[in-house]
């Protein structure tokens, strides 16, 4: 039997759609070919639900079901449909080219449908104009592979009638209409759908409404919205939009108060817009990112002598083959933190021809193991030779001063306090307290005398526990006066700055934890105040160093919430003061976590570069943030986060009246760059919905 399906969009069969396989034959149709792998196949199959003949699928360790068109189908076809049984599998779907070796976005299928079983079959149609996972539309190129890849633990399900679609009809529906600003309302809508009906209900009272623009986002055309002036404003109470059969309600809260007082203003660094491998200069130019950073486990053994590297704990320690490419911050691995580099892309530190007895080994290379044995404890490491090469300071510099772009920043390593564990085949020794801070003077006084303008930054450190202690434990402590770790560093790198007469630049701070070191002298162990704490102690120990945390992110970067997790901490590292920071790690573009980047900066529109003092009223900021700015002193940008689940009505006192651009994303209009202008009278009230961000700017 075929469940009545969850659809993308409602596929309309043609003549031109193109059968890839159909029930009854037995085989893939005429034209296409089985290039899958790592898998086994049943192409009759009656197994499934109701005896329908389908491809009974199970897929070991990523394996796949992999139809290759012999004529490729490029861009000729409107979307793909096929039928699935199976509980939930974890299945991706994804094109590619055996002719470029491009490949598209990997598609999980629990972003079409979370509802797939094995009693009934679940049909799901792609839609190539509006790809599931707000993942935009389906890249112009030679595709001639369709492929259903199974997780790390396989799958096993059943499939069937799959065809791609010459056609999709889009059913006109309005999708949401929400309440925003001062008097507007926001429509979203898909197809033709029929906004001459829209009606709305203030407190009772009917008001009129004035249809201004329709914009749908270069990256998700088929997403569109509509902006209606309301006659009246917006006002505490109900609000009642009809669209058709369609009801929309909402209670507008009574006003909460803020005041911006632009006169009170502190700078905002730049650099705090900053990403971890950003891939191109469109994606830097999108979402405004301010500092490119290339660091992580990976980039520790980087040999620039061939471009290798290794994965280290991350991924079996394998060799292979990575660039940095020329971005204008460069960290971890230039100095060899760790005084090895990878000699070659393909050797590893574990075989299991010499290790037979491992936890697990690489999927795609079965010799290659994880170091562990079965009871968790490490391996006895190899000679490092067997992987690595040696490396030194005036290798490092003989790299720096070879670089056609030179850095701005350098970081000593990447976390290199828990080298024992995250290279532990390079360095199975915990590291304490004095051996970190020699390497990072060492790294420090080449890179200043190699380039003398660039800025160093370090430790790098991984997690909370370790601002504060080492990896050797608390007898570390006490060897150095039972100080914790970081102002312990900071006195010391002070020392050895007055000394050498170079500053280092900046404390970098790679990851926040929630465990406290039980002799923890620091004040509060019961909040982090990561940048004000920080703050503190550079002005103890060390004045003058700037702040940098080099990894951070979200709670979920694939959820909204995540994508309002950010816009507030883009906003609390502006008001703090922080002086430097980069996402954890390129953010995709269309999702939570890249739109929050693209509303303070995407697209050449920026927040200012000032902030300006926002003060509120019994306002939580554990579900509303308020964010101010300005670059010439007069014009304003604000940034309002709503974390609540209900909308926020604000009264905003000293906003200048005039025209704003306005962006926003969350909330019922969904995941997507929506972009208008409108007009603010002075003073006036401002509502957000739920879930919701939005940034005005002053025109």
């Amino acid at each position: 039997m075929i469940f009545g399906a969850l659809l993308l969009s409602f596929g309309v069969l043609a003549a031109a759609d193109d059968i890839i396989y159909a029930p009854g034959t037995g085989a893939l149709a005429s034209g296409w070919e089985n290039w899958s792998w790592s898998s086994t196949f049943d192409f009759a199959s009656t197994a499934g639900p109701g005896g329908v003949e389908s491809i009974s699928v199970n897929t070991e360790e990523f394996g796949a079901l992999s139809t290759f068109a012999e004529t490729a189908f490029d861009n000729n076809y409107a979307g793909l449909r096929f039928d699935i049984s199976g509980a939930q599998p974890d299945v991706s779907i994804y094109f590619s080219s055996s002719l470029n070796s491009v490949s598209s976005t990997s598609l999980p299928l629990a972003s079409m449908s979370t509802v797939v079983n094995t009693s009934a079959f679940t049909t799901i149609t792609v839609d190539f104009n509006n790809l599931p996972g707000n993942e935009g539309i389906l890249p112009n190129n030679t595709w001639n592979l369709v492929n259903f890849q199974g997780g790390q633990n396989g799958a096993v399900y059943f499939i069937t009638n799959i065809l791609l679609l010459d056609e999709i009809i889009v059913p006109p529906l309005i999708l949401s209409a929400e309440p925003i600003a001062g008097n507007m309302l926001a429509v979203t809508f898909q197809g033709d759908a029929d906004l001459s009906q829209l009606s709305a209900i203030i407190n009772g009272a009917q008001v009129s409404l004035t249809q201004s623009v329709t914009y749908s986002p270069p990256d998700t055309p088929s997403q569109t919205i509509t902006y209606f002036t309301l006659s009246t404003p917006l006002s505490a109470g109900s609000l009642v939009i009809t669209a058709g059969s369609t009801t929309f309600n909402y209670t507008i809260p009574a006003t909460q108060s803020l005041t911006i007082d632009i006169t009170e203003t502190k700078d905002i660094s730049p650099s705090i817009y900053g990403v971890n491998f950003p891939p191109d200069a469109d994606y830097i130019t999108l979402l405004g990112v301010t500092m490119s950073r290339w660091g992580g486990n990976a980039v520790t053994a980087y040999n620039p002598n061939g471009a290798f590297t290794n994965a280290g704990n991350d991924y079996y320690f394998e060799n292979r083959v990575s660039s940095p490419g020329g971005r204008p911050l460069l960290a971890a691995g230039l100095s060899g933190g760790l005084d090895w580099v990878s000699k070659d892309a393909t050797s590893y530190s574990y075989p299991r021809t010499t290790y037979p007895d491992q936890q697990s080994f690489d999927p795609f290379n079965s010799d290659a193991g994880d170091g562990l044995l079965p009871n968790g404890s490490w391996v006895t490491p190899p000679p490092q030779s067997n992987v690595y090469t040696p490396w030194n300071t005036s290798q490092a510099a003989a790299m720096l001063s070879a670089m056609p772009i030179k850095p701005d920043v350098i970081t000593v390593d990447n976390e290199i306090e828990i080298a024992s564990s995250t290279h532990q085949d390079m360095h199975p020794d915990p590291m304490g307290y004095d051996e970190e801070l020699a390497r990072v003077i060492m790294t420090a006084t080449m890179a200043k005398d190699t380039l003398p303008n660039v800025e160093v930054a370090a430790p790098s450190t991984c997690a909370w526990w370790y601002y504060w202690t080492s990896d050797i434990g608390y007898s570390d402590n006490a060897a150095h006066g039972n100080q914790d770790f970081i102002p312990w560093f900071l006195s010391q790198m002070n020392n050895a700055s007055v000394q050498a007469g170079k500053h280092p630049t900046y404390i970098d701070e790679s990851w926040i934890g929630t465990s406290v070191p039980a002799q923890w002298t620091e004040p509060n162990p019961n909040a982090v105040m990561l940048i004000p704490r920080m703050q503190q102690l550079i002005d103890q120990f060390y004045p003058g160093t700037r702040l940098s945390v080099s990894e951070w992110s979200s709670t979920d970067d694939t959820d909204i919430t995540g994508g309002l997790v950010t816009v507030d901490s883009l906003g609390i590292f502006g008001v703090y003061g922080l002086d430097q920071a980069t996402y954890w790690s390129e953010p995709d573009q269309k999702g939570p976590i890249g739109l929050a980047f693209w509303l303070y900066r995407g697209n050449g529109t920026f927040f200012g570069d000032k902030s300006v003092q926002v003060t509120t009223a019994n306002v939580s900021p554990d579900v509303l943030g308020v964010y101010a700015s300005t670059s010439d002193g007069e014009k304003v940008s604000i940034v309002i986060v709503n974390k609540d689940v209900v909308p926020v009505n604000l009264a905003i006192s000293n906003i200048p009246a005039g025209t704003y651009f306005l962006r926003h994303f969350g909330g019922e209009a969904g995941v997507a760059k929506w972009q208008t202008t409108i007009n603010i009278a002075a003073n006036s009230n401002f509502v957000v919905p739920s879930y919701t961000a939005v940034f005005i700017q002053q025109q």
